[in-house]
């Protein structure tokens, strides 16, 4: 196509302010991605939109397969519409109290503080 500019799962962004860390989730405007490589602020970087990811949580948020999962700014947690937060994508296996991770399926949709 000749109007074709990139990849929708990798989007490539600059980074914000305190720059990014490899693995980390972020929310720039409206889009929320994975960081694919540590960078400093301002510095090009690719996000993944999709895929499958593993997400840090709140210890104490019990998350059921198949729910949505949100997370904050920075997404340094994720938990299911407990709070204001940014929905990012959907539970691929339940994790309950005392795990600290969660494995989610990213939307790669816009998202807006829910």
């Amino acid at each position: 196509m000749k109007n074709d500019i990139q990849e929708s799962r990798m989007i490539t962004l600059a980074a914000p302010a305190g720059g990014l860390a490899s693995g980390a989730g972020v929310v720039i405007g409206n889009l929320f991605g994975i960081a694919a490589r540590t960078v400093l602020v301002g510095e090009q970087v690719a996000i993944s939109t999709e895929g499958v990811y593993e997400l840090p949580k709140l210890a104490s948020a019990v998350i059921a397969a198949g729910a949505r999962v949100s997370g904050t700014i920075p997404p340094s947690r994720s938990t299911c519409r407990r709070r204001v937060l940014f929905p990012v994508g959907t539970a691929i296996e339940a994790a309950g109290n005392g795990i600290a991770t969660v494995r989610v399926r990213l939307d790669g949709v816009s998202t807006a503080a829910a």
